[in-house]
């Protein structure tokens, strides 16, 4: 696969099919996930792949309750302005979003594969984020739909308990990233164009150049 193809078109596939994720595509993902850059290169990670069914079910609700406490918290401003004017461009998006995160929530057991990762004096998240990233490209190269969530650090250490990680060890959740094979197709996400969100030298100089529709596209690629 191009590597712009995965760069453009990976984006969060919350609708996937239930079908098991083969062993040997797993391993390729997490390979290509401990490639990634750390600090000082010390490797402070930890990873978790879960697909036993009465981890997943018990990790349903607990998802379930994360994303109506996110609704009720950070994002209630939002989601309040988005239903108060549904026909608002910008309301449509975070419409559209809600949408795909209640269908997350409503059958987050039903995820054939979750891969949870943990991270020990990475207070920025530099080192583990590009590690997860990674492992989400490597996902998209092999057809595999993929996004991810923090939310279920709303339960602190409820979570990390549900999975054996050691408490005395000073590993922390950085996410947690539901894998399958999409029901959907992939496509090139939108977003504001590159010139209303970036500057040259200066905060506020404009960056030099505009690109008000995607610089890649699928046309002629062979892609999907």
């Amino acid at each position: 696969m191009d590597i712009y193809e995965a760069l453009y078109t990976t984006r969060a596939m919350r609708r996937v099919k239930p079908d098991p994720i083969p062993l040997d595509v797993q391993a390729r993902i997490l390979d290509a996930a401990i490639r990634a850059p750390s600090g000082g290169n010390g490797q402070n990670w930890r990873f978790m792949l879960v697909d036993d069914p009465a981890t997943r079910a018990a990790l349903g609700p607990l998802y379930r309750e994360c994303i109506d406490q996110l609704w009720d918290t950070i994002y209630a401003e939002r989601v309040a302005k988005a239903k108060a004017d549904p026909d608002d461009p910008e309301s449509k998006a975070t419409n559209s979003m809600v949408a795909s995160v209640e269908h997350a929530a409503d059958g987050f057991a039903d995820y054939p594969l979750f891969l949870f990762a943990f991270q020990k004096g990475d207070v920025s998240g530099g080192s583990i984020y590009p590690a997860i990233w990674s492992a989400m490209l490597a996902a998209r190269a092999e057809g595999v739909g993929s996004s991810l969530t923090t939310v279920l650090a709303f339960k602190g250490v409820q979570v990390p308990d549900l999975l054996g990680v050691p408490s005395d060890e000073g590993w922390k959740m950085a996410g947690c990233v539901p894998f399958g094979y999409p029901t959907g197709r992939w496509g090139v996400a939108k977003r504001i164009p590159v010139q209303h969100v970036a500057y040259r030298n200066s905060w506020g100089t404009p960056v030099g150049f505009e690109a008000d529709q995607p610089l890649w596209s699928p046309e002629g690629t062979g892609a999907e």
